[in-house]
């Protein structure tokens, strides 16, 4: 018992006297600018930011505007396309503008001049690129340009959208590259499915520019087409900055054709087809054409009446995602929109959308964003692409009627 009671004793007083002793507090732990102390450890600072911020030193910095540039011909001849696409353009920004941007952030729009030459697009797509430090890239507007801008853009990585861009090597090898309109191939093979199927024409001839690669392509398309379907009686060629066209039109009026074929430009196509006037062995022979006509009826009206192109899309199509673009551009502009503004304006809110799904502008997000896209709010058809890049669309085949777009009929080449 005796025992017992100073064991007791003894385990008070020790608890008593460690109780008592002075208790000894553990150095803070001292972490380096940007961390904290977590449970013993230094832990990185994190900053949980809105869209539109990013962080940077535990600070949310602004990511700063989305920047977009526009490649097309502004001045000269082929005016009319580059300032179609860069309205059509401007007025996707100022709609995205007006509902938030994209990522929270304000939209600009950067346009230059290509006057249609590579060479000009090609110091375009620098100056774009290095000063107006674009995230996306919305053109070329012509084939050839885009053709030249392409290896700067792969090797640089950014998202290229053109509109209107309609050479099939365009977005070839080119996973960043991608296009709203149809490919020169596909719509050159429609022509000669139209001609031969609604027109019933069984002898074709063909009048092109040997000097410019959407002509050249359309040309080679329609010529292999046809000749399954019928015969290729005469091939003409012309070149940029010709003026008379009177031999090549004498050459086919000799041919017996049925239909002719003319891949061109406004300005180019008008002059033929007043030329055509002229002779009077091709009265009453219908031509053909690509989307390159789009706005003929501005300036050729009557000689373009009773003729035929292929469209991206119809202005009197009662959609109400076409309608309300119309109805938009025209109270922009104080005129009616051509396909190429309608394909601008389809390039910018898909390229919009897919940075939204990405979250980011950084590039090889939005170039993944694009490959799996589905937009369907487009005025020019559902935008899906195919391992190319390139959508697959059914094309329009108008009529001009006293200056006027008639839906003809909607062709496939299948």
């Amino acid at each position: 018992m005796k025992k017992l009671t100073l064991l007791v004793a003894i385990f008070a007083l020790s608890f008593t006297l460690g109780a008592c002793q002075p208790r000894v507090e553990e150095e803070p732990l001292e972490c380096e600018e940007g961390y904290h102390e977590e449970d013993g450890e230094c832990v990185e600072d994190t900053v949980e930011c809105e869209v539109g911020y990013h962080e940077e030193a535990g600070t949310c910095v602004y990511d700063g505007n989305v920047r977009l540039g526009v490649i097309g011909p502004l001045t000269g001849d082929y005016a009319l396309y580059g300032e179609s696409v860069r309205n059509g353009a401007a007025l996707a920004v100022k709609e995205l503008n007006e509902n938030g941007g994209v990522l929270g952030r304000t939209v600009e729009l950067f346009a230059e001049d290509s006057q249609g030459a590579s060479d000009i697009g090609v110091n375009a797509y620098n100056k774009l690129v290095t000063q107006d430090e674009i995230h996306a890239l919305i053109g070329g507007t012509f084939s050839g340009v885009t053709l030249a801008v392409k290896p700067l853009a792969v090797q640089d990585g950014i998202p290229v959208f053109s509109p209107t861009a309609t050479n099939p090597d365009v977005t070839l090898d080119a996973a960043n590259v991608f296009r709203a309109c149809y490919t020169d191939s596909y719509q050159g093979e429609v022509a000669a499915v139209f001609s031969n199927a609604d027109l019933g024409a069984t002898k074709a001839a063909i009048l092109y520019n040997q000097a410019d690669p959407y002509s050249t392509g359309l040309k080679e398309a329609f010529e292999a087409k046809f000749a399954e379907l019928g015969t290729v009686v005469s091939v003409e060629a012309y070149n940029s900055g010709d003026s008379d066209y009177s031999a090549q039109l004498t050459a086919i009026a000799a041919s017996g054709a049925e239909v002719v074929f003319v891949p061109g430009y406004v300005a180019e196509v008008g002059a033929i087809l007043t030329q055509v006037a002229e002779v009077a062995a091709l009265d009453g022979i219908p031509f053909v054409g690509g989307d390159g006509w789009d706005s003929i009826e501005a300036d050729y009206a009557d000689v373009a009446d009773g003729h035929y192109f292929a469209n991206h899309y119809a202005k009197s199509d009662e959609a109400a995602v076409v309608q309300d673009f119309v109805a938009a551009y025209e109270a922009e502009y104080g005129s009616s929109p051509n396909a190429l503004a309608a394909l601008a304006y389809d390039a910018v809110k898909a390229m919009a959308a897919a940075m939204e799904e990405a979250g980011t502008t950084n590039s090889a997000d939005v170039v993944a964003a694009l490959q799996a896209i589905d937009f369907t709010e487009a005025v020019t058809g559902a935008i899906k692409f195919d391992e190319n890049g390139d959508p697959i669309k059914a094309i329009s085949m108008i009529r001009l009627d006293n200056g006027a777009h008639v839906l003809e009929s909607k062709v496939s080449a299948e």
